[in-house]
C-alpha cells in the first residue's frame, strides 16, 4: 500500500476536482440543500464550511441561503482554495487553515464564534477526530450546530474490490462521531440520505484514475489499472447506476437560558 498524502493528492486534484466531483447537474443542489436544511440555517448565521475544497457546495449554500456574511471556505490546501476565485466571489471567504487549525485555536477566524460548520467527507482525515470535533464544537457560539456529512462503514460503489476493503478498513464508524460529539457536550444525533447516481462508465472508470477519492491514493498505478479491469468485467454496462448513501451526524450546542425561548 502506497503512502497516504492527503495535502499532496489534493494539490494534484485541484485543477480537475470539480468535474470529478459534479456527478450530474442535480447533486450539487441536492446535497448543498441537505445540509442547509440538516443545519437548518439562515440568512443571520455566521457559517463555516470546514474542509470546504473547491467551495462546490460552499457556493450552492450560500445561493440559496443569502448569509448576511460570507460563508467561510476553510481547507489546508491553497491551490484548492484559489479555484474558489481569484479575487473570491463576495459571498464566500476563503481561509487557508486544517480543520485542526480551527479547533486548536491556531487559526482565529474572521466571524469569531460560529452558528453553524460542517464537515463533508474530511473527518476521515482527521488524526484525532474526538480531539478536533471537541476543539469545533468549542468554536460554536451557544445553540450552534455541527454537521458531519461521511459516508457510512460500508458503500456499495462499483469499485474494485480491494479498494472497497481498503475503505471498510479505514472508514470511521458514525456511531463513533455521534459519541465524539455527545463527548464534547452537544446533542447528537444520526440520519441518512440517499441519492441515486447514473454515470457514464467510462467518465467513472476516468475518475478512478485520476484517484478522485483521496482512498484512490493509497493504491499505485498498476494497482488502480488492475482494479479497472475489474471493474469492467464486472460492469459490461454502459452506465452505472448505484446509490450515493450519506451519514449525517448533527450535533447542537446548549443555548443559554431564555435563549430561543
Amino acid at each position: 500500500m502506497e503512502q497516504r498524502d492527503v495535502q499532496g493528492h489534493y494539490e494534484v486534484l485541484a485543477a480537475e476536482y470539480d468535474d470529478h466531483w459534479v456527478y450530474g447537474p442535480s447533486y450539487i443542489p441536492w446535497m448543498a440543500a441537505r445540509i442547509a436544511e440538516a443545519l437548518r440555517l439562515t440568512a443571520t448565521d455566521r457559517i463555516a464550511d470546514i474542509g470546504c475544497g473547491t467551495g462546490l457546495f460552499a457556493r450552492e449554500v450560500a445561493k440559496t441561503v443569502r448569509p448576511a456574511r460570507p460563508v467561510l471556505c476553510v481547507d489546508p490546501s491553497a491551490a484548492m482554495l484559489r479555484r474558489i476565485g481569484v479575487p473570491p466571489p463576495p459571498d464566500l471567504a476563503p481561509v487557508v487553515a486544517a480543520a485542526e487549525d480551527i479547533a486548536e485555536g491556531s487559526t482565529v477566524l474572521p466571524d469569531g464564534r460560529l452558528d453553524a460548520m460542517w464537515l463533508k467527507e474530511s473527518v476521515h482525515h482527521l488524526a484525532d477526530p474526538a480531539r478536533t470535533l471537541r476543539g469545533l464544537a468549542g468554536r460554536l457560539a451557544p445553540g450552534g450546530r455541527l454537521l458531519v456529512v461521511m459516508l457510512p462503514a460500508t458503500i456499495r460503489y462499483p469499485l474494485f474490490q480491494d479498494a472497497l476493503t481498503r475503505f471498510e478498513e479505514l472508514q470511521p464508524d458514525p456511531a463513533d462521531i455521534v459519541g465524539h460529539l455527545e463527548s464534547a457536550g452537544m446533542k447528537a444525533g444520526l440520519t441518512h440520505v440517499e441519492h441515486e447516481l447514473r454515470i457514464d462508465r467510462d467518465r467513472y472508470f476516468g475518475m478512478v484514475r485520476a484517484r478522485y477519492m483521496s482512498l484512490l491514493s493509497t493504491f499505485s498505478d498498476d494497482e488502480i489499472e488492475k482494479g479497472i479491469e475489474e471493474m469492467s468485467a464486472a460492469h459490461p454496462e454502459l452506465v452505472l447506476e448505484f446509490s450515493d448513501r450519506f451519514a449525517f451526524v448533527l450535533g447542537e450546542s446548549e443555548k443559554r437560558r431564555g435563549e430561543g425561548e
